[in-house]
């Protein structure tokens, strides 16, 4: 398969604006520009890549994997661009919002380490939840965010913004945590008749969409008791026997809490960590792509750590 790499550009930006129209818009091209391109990819690829619908055009699987390609190599551009620049080069102020446990145990260990590295670069990191995170990124207020998803969330639900691109950064397993020598065994767990009630989880959180896909593969109503937002009150609530939680490895990293029990079961799936930013070819900023660059290399540290 031999593919001209400069038509991937052109998929990328139907991909994150939803049409050719807009695509044109976003690249300063003619709409038959964009078309030509996409035909001509298709025809390197030997493969549909993009389905036009009444409300605008969507990727296909083969559209999907070219795209993800398409966007390591704009990832592998910004490092060099940024280790050509230099370190003492850097300037600026990058607001970076996020949650938690990501915030708490992947970003804030490596700040005094980047602040070396670069020095002129300041990082502000402003932690909230999911819809105040996002707001803030459309008001600009923020430059980019880190958030949380369940790994079944697909593309069409995720409500990227026009101009707003997203990069993944790590995914992870949930974890179920149960009262202390509550299951008798772990194998063969029903999830949909444990002996206890699930802890209520804000509807915006990832957890929400765990206990959501649960319903429906199951049947059971899975009923909640309480609502919790930190996970500390989250396992403190399953030692007083109050219920289970769905809880992400992440955070419990660092975390002692005696009376419960983690347990890795099968169908909980998995949590998908991702950067949101505006597309830099609508903002330019060298910051902005060298802080996005220090959380994925984070992060994949964090993940080789944790599978070692």
């Amino acid at each position: 398969m031999d593919i001209d790499p400069r038509r991937l550009r052109v998929l990328l930006a139907v991909a994150r604006t939803g049409g050719v129209l807009a695509a044109a818009d976003e690249l300063g091209i003619s709409p038959s520009a964009v078309s030509q391109q996409l035909n001509k990819l298709e025809d390197e690829t030997g493969h549909a890549l993009v389905v036009r619908t009444p409300k605008g055009s969507v990727l296909t699987p083969a559209g999907l994997a070219v795209a993800e390609a398409g966007e390591e190599i704009e990832r592998a551009l910004s490092v060099a661009r940024a280790r050509m620049e230099g370190g003492a080069n850097i300037a600026g102020v990058v607001r970076v919002g996020g949650f938690t446990s990501f915030v708490r145990t992947v970003v804030i260990p490596r700040l005094p380490e980047w602040r070396i590295q670069y020095p002129q670069l300041q990082i502000r990191m402003i932690e909230d939840d999911f819809p105040a995170l996002m707001r803030l990124l459309r008001q600009r207020a923020l430059d980019a965010v880190v958030i949380e998803l369940d790994s079944t969330t697909t593309a069409g639900q995720r409500s990227l913004g026009a101009g707003m691109i997203e990069e993944p950064l790590l995914d992870e397993p949930w974890k179920l945590v149960v009262p202390a020598g509550a299951l008798l065994t772990t194998e063969n767990i029903d999830l949909g008749r444990l002996p206890f009630p699930w802890l209520g989880v804000e509807s915006s959180a990832a957890n929400a969409s765990v206990l959501g896909r649960l319903r429906e593969s199951t049947g059971a109503q899975l009923e909640t008791v309480h609502q919790y937002q930190d996970t500390l009150t989250a396992l403190a609530l399953v030692a007083a026997g109050e219920g289970v939680a769905i809880v992400p490895t992440l955070a419990l990293t660092g975390l002692v809490q005696d009376g419960v029990d983690v347990l890795d079961v099968p169908g909980l799936g998995t949590r998908r960590i991702v950067l949101r930013r505006f597309d830099r070819r609508r903002s330019a900023s060298l910051p902005v792509d060298t802080v996005a660059r220090l959380l994925r290399e984070s992060a994949a540290a964090f993940d080789t750590r944790s599978t070692s």
